[in-house]
């Protein structure tokens, strides 16, 4: 049974993690903020991406799935901008990821996500 409570630790992804991730909550019919192959066609490959769990998340349709952890997303594109994005995990998928942050870089991710930033909406937004 998972837990009541988001963890409280930024994670590490790589491209290739964070476009499995998505695509295990679209299968799972969690939310995500961009369509089918959106992250594989504009996440830069090379970069490391950062989840840091903002909430606990239910969906009373999907009670196989809840609870399940609504994270933010410092998400990296081709471009090299940076922007806010969210994206639901399951808790032991978020779980398997490594454990591999210092506080300090994750104090600097959480400071990072928590200003003002670019969103996905208003990067598609300009660049079609």
């Amino acid at each position: 049974m998972a837990s009541s409570e988001v963890p409280r630790t930024v994670k590490a992804v790589n491209t290739t993690q964070l476009i499995h991730l998505d695509e295990e909550a679209m299968v799972c019919g969690l939310s995500r903020q961009h369509g089918a192959g959106w992250l594989a066609e504009r996440a830069d490959p090379e970069a490391t991406h950062y989840l840091w769990p903002a909430l606990v998340h239910c969906l009373d349709h999907r009670p196989e799935y809840s609870p399940h952890w609504r994270c933010m997303l410092l998400l990296v594109l081709r471009d090299g901008q940076q922007v806010f994005s969210l994206l639901d995990v399951l808790p032991a998928s978020f779980d398997a990821l490594p454990e591999n942050l210092d506080r300090s870089t994750k104090t600097q991710i959480t400071q990072r996500l928590l200003a003002p930033m670019q969103t996905v909406a208003e990067w598609s937004e300009r660049h079609g």
